[in-house]
């Protein structure tokens, strides 16, 4: 994939499970919701792994580790091993021991999942600043890290020790709703030294680097739900990407998105990896036709004619957002096409 501007999905007559040697699937919001796997979840990545694609299972989160992750989808019906989970843990953890002698100490503010990754790089977990660390790292630690744990990063870092964060997401979703991510943790050591950390989770390099690494991918496919970071890590990375609609981002933010943000394909939910993706094409006088429909820019506002897929009306709006909208953002009304294809 070219770093030009994207200014339609992409079509493929080609399965992407056949296109693509492996999957590097996002979890929230993509494979599973509140512990539960999503609809179609289950049966799609068994018939794509049953065709020869490979399965990985990239996450920003740095509490679990890859066993726990790889136990949590095998009893849901997901045969994984730890070696099949990429997370943002161990990508911080590569990127602290190239900046840190073999062995030195690490002062941890998250949970197993940071420990675990440090030592499999050969470096030392410590509770303290005054355990004379090389360097601090912040994880998602849950919804029980002591408030104390970010007080004690904050004496470290204001005395000049190396700082790095697993990733700055705000948010995590929940059973329960929309919780803080590490990134609201993050924001409290920043607020109280001025510091910056180095990041390495999605949509940085390092994330992308430790998840080729570590599988090997010849030709992957990020397949993800949220635009600012799976869609965004995957540009990035110069690698396709394929969005679901199963988890955060919804039409408007689609329609709205940024060249960054703009993922080749987009689907209703993991069964999109199966198939082929149709083709969106130019329907002239600045409109474009996907499937029944036809979508063009009005005065001021997103035009769609025709029936059919909702998902093929979606992409030809798609066409004309990203068109109208070049290297920005559209600024043109969508919500009644949205709503006639009721997304």
């Amino acid at each position: 994939m070219s770093r030009s501007v994207r200014t339609r999905p992409e079509g493929s007559g080609q399965a992407l499970s056949e296109a693509y040697d492996t999957a590097l699937l996002d979890l929230d919001g993509v494979v599973y919701a509140g512990g539960s796997a999503i609809a179609h979840a289950v049966e799609s990545l068994a018939t794509a792994r049953a065709g020869g694609m490979r399965l990985a299972y990239v996450t920003n989160n740095a509490l679990r580790t890859p066993d726990t992750v790889a136990g949590h989808l095998t009893e849901l019906g997901i045969p994984t091993g730890a070696e099949d989970v990429i997370t943002s843990a161990q990508a911080v953890a590569r990127l602290i021991s190239e900046q840190v002698p073999q062995g030195a100490r690490v002062l941890v503010i998250g949970g197993e999942g940071l420990r675990v990754a440090l030592r499999e790089r050969g470096l030392e977990p410590v509770e303290s600043a005054d355990d004379d660390p090389a360097a601090v790292v912040q994880g998602f630690g849950g919804p029980d890290l002591p408030w104390g744990r970010f007080a004690e990063a904050s004496y470290a870092v204001a005395r000049g020790v190396p700082w790095f964060a697993s990733n700055t997401d705000l948010t995590i979703p929940s059973g329960r709703g929309i919780a803080p991510g590490n990134g609201a943790a993050v924001e409290v050591v920043r607020i109280a030294t001025g510091a910056e950390p180095q990041v390495a989770g999605k949509p940085l390099p390092p994330m992308h680097r430790e998840t080729i690494l570590r599988t090997g991918a010849k030709r992957p496919l990020v397949v993800g739900d949220r635009l600012d970071t799976d869609i965004e890590g995957a540009f990035n990375g110069e690698v396709d990407s394929l969005l679901v609609l199963t988890g955060v981002t919804d039409g408007a933010q689609l329609l709205a998105a940024p060249p960054q943000h703009r993922p080749t394909y987009v689907d209703a939910d993991l069964r999109g990896m199966l198939g082929c993706q149709p083709e969106v094409v130019d329907a002239g006088e600045g409109g474009f036709r996907c499937g029944g429909w036809t979508a063009r820019a009005g005065a001021d506002r997103l035009e769609l004619d025709g029936e059919g897929e909702a998902l093929d009306g979606l992409r030809a709006l798609c066409a004309v957002a990203w068109t109208a909208a070049g290297g920005g953002v559209c600024e043109l009304d969508g919500e009644k096409a949205l709503a006639r294809l009721g997304i």
